[in-house]
């Protein structure tokens, strides 16, 4: 461990002549026209200040121009605007495309990873991509294959590549990259598949490796100082990411880092989070299985974690904890605070302090959760932070080979990785969710590196007793834990927000509806039919003195698994094919990009 703070020490120093936050970059990000980034700045916010589209005017949008990907399957993410050019991406086989915004469209350059297709059954829930990321002149793809590729921006020429993973054991990608100072931040999926989760530093320039952290195992492996790194405000003591594991099972525990990535260049901390353990019986599995479900700040120069806060300890529902971490600055409790907040898949919203991990806020954002009746927030309790676990919902109380009923959230939760958004006008986060609720039947399972690791039976189905749909998009107050409004939705709420400073609001639905809303209250201003359900998130960008919205369209992911795959035995999709059969009633698969202007 002195060798391992030594040389943290060493990389600290040697990083300090490195311009801010790579200034150049920030800039780029800070520019409301263009969109940068995945997440479309660092906090995560999924804001724009672009305004020239508002809550008056739209209601007159109009779709300006469409582009088709020439791929099916499920369409995550959306496209980069960099100056004149947009960058577009596609599911498996993660072709990246080039378009010349001042010349309608035009194709500048086409790059077409070669993947062997045997990585597709290996992936878990659809061949989806959460798209490109854009630093230095490079166009950064982690394919499926877990190859990290930088591309010139101008050419489409690789600059460089390296193998993240390997497929043959379980390891893919699914999600985008987060590049940050003189790095790109990488992650791993896997997690069905007994892979160990990890979060990679590459250095931008080579793609040479800067520091790589797992999720579970030995202090010099997860990167703690167990002294000094904390959770809940205290100290997680030498190895914490091994004794809350029977035996070996940490090295093929789960905890993959497939989510999304938030930075604060003041605190110089990267934020995200990690998923289930492994296996899904967690009878199979005693103790908390630290550090699965948990997020995890990390200084960014060494990967040396600062703090660690576990939400669902001995995960007994998959209930991964890798959506995003939106960064604000709000008054709570008469003070301006640096928060933090997770819309965990276990239906439970976090708010917390971001510098020292403070839990300050926990509160169900569907009223149907009904694992847990609470999360207690007591420092002076044992129980604190820990959600008090209901036994009649509980799996691994119920023991093996028996079915436990009427679980909700199901397994993809209140809402898996289709981001929420925040206005700092308005001081509200815009969530997209599912209202689903399950049968979970564990059974035993052994482990073979590449095959399937899971050791459950799933169905699926609509909250009972609710509106019957499968979704709802929500207005969330972090600091008061409520909710301010809510849409109803046929099903899942599966594409991520949009928050602008023209008041409006923009989301899509699985049906393939792109829909505005007014920021405020929720009315709907607008929606169109694109040509297939929407799991993509929606973006904004300026060109040539106009704003567009622009959205990929493609039904699939984890909710579309069935559709996308073929897949009609109820139980496969990890349950999710019985619950979203009726999704085929109403699209098809597809793969394109619909852009929406005002009209002239």
């Amino acid at each position: 461990m002195r060798r391992l703070l030594a040389l943290a020490s060493a990389l600290a120093v040697c990083t300090a002549g490195i311009a801010s936050a790579n200034s150049a970059l920030q800039d780029m990000i800070d520019d409301p026209k263009q969109w940068v980034i995945q997440t479309g700045d660092y906090a995560n916010t999924r804001y724009s200040e672009l305004d020239q589209i508002n809550k008056d005017n739209a209601g007159d949008l109009q779709v300006a121009w469409t582009f088709s990907t020439g791929v099916l399957r499920g369409h995550e993410g959306g496209p980069l605007v960099i100056g004149d050019t947009m960058f577009v991406h596609t599911p498996f086989p993660n072709i990246v495309y080039a378009l010349d915004l001042a010349n309608e469209g035009k194709i500048i350059w086409k790059y077409e990873p070669k993947q062997d297709p045997d990585v597709i059954p290996v992936m878990c829930c659809d061949t989806v991509y959460r798209g490109v990321a854009y630093g230095e002149g490079k166009i950064f793809l982690h394919q499926a294959d877990t190859t990290v590729v930088a591309l010139n921006a101008k050419t489409g020429a690789v600059e460089w590549s390296v193998k993240n993973g390997d497929p043959s054991i379980g390891e893919t990608n699914t999600a985008t990259v987060l590049p940050v100072k003189d790095k790109v931040i990488v992650g791993i999926s896997g997690g069905e598949f007994g892979v160990r989760g990890s979060v990679t530093a590459y250095n931008m320039a080579d793609g040479s490796i800067a520091w790589r952290a797992y999720s579970m195992g030995p202090d010099s492996d997860i990167l703690v100082d167990p002294e000094k790194t904390t959770h809940l405000g205290k100290p997680v003591g030498t190895d914490s990411g091994t004794n809350t594991w029977e035996g070996d099972q940490w090295k093929i525990g789960g905890g993959t880092t497939w989510g999304w990535y938030s930075y604060d260049a003041e605190e110089n901390l990267v934020y995200y989070g990690t998923g289930n353990p492994s296996t899904w019986n967690p009878a199979q599995r005693p103790g908390d299985n630290r550090w699965s479900m948990t997020i995890m700040a990390r200084d960014v120069d060494t990967g040396i974690a600062k703090w660690f806060y576990q939400m669902t300890p001995h995960d007994e529902w998959d209930y991964d904890g890798v959506n995003e971490m939106i960064l604000t600055e709000q008054e709570i409790d008469g003070t301006m605070r640096k928060l933090l907040t997770h819309f965990d898949r276990n239906g439970f919203a976090y708010t917390m302090d971001r510098v020292s991990g403070e839990l300050l806020v926990a509160e169900k954002y569907d009223p149907v959760v009904n694992w847990a009746t609470e999360v207690v927030i007591d420092p002076n309790s044992d129980q604190h932070g820990r959600p008090q676990v209901v036994a009649e919902y509980s799996t691994a109380q119920n023991g093996e080979d028996v079915n436990t009923t009427n679980i909700c959230p199901a397994a993809l939760g209140t809402k898996d990785q289709q981001p929420a958004a925040y206005s700092p006008k308005t001081g509200l986060f815009y969530v997209p969710t599912n209202h689903v609720c399950m049968d979970y039947e564990p059974f035993r399972v052994s482990y073979t590196a590449g095959q399937p690791y899971v050791g459950a039976t799933l169905s699926m189905y609509p909250a009972p007793n609710s509106h019957g749909g499968m979704g709802n998009f929500i207005a969330w107050d972090n600091i008061k834990g409520e909710i301010k409004w809510s849409l109803p939705e046929k099903f899942s709420v599966w594409s991520g927000a949009l928050a602008t400073a023209g008041d409006v609001v923009f989301y899509g639905t699985l049906e393939g509806h792109l829909k505005a809303v007014d920021a405020s209250t929720g009315e709907e201003l607008y929606r169109f039919k694109t040509p297939s359900g929407i799991i993509g998130n929606v973006m904004t960008y300026e060109h040539a003195g106009k704003q567009y919205i622009a959205i990929l369209s493609g039904v699939g992911g984890w909710a579309g698994i069935g559709l996308a795959a073929g897949l009609t035995n109820p139980n496969d999709g990890l349950g999710a094919v019985g619950g979203y059969a009726a999704l085929s009633d109403y699209t098809a698969l597809g793969g394109q990009l619909t852009v929406f202007a005002l009209p002239n």
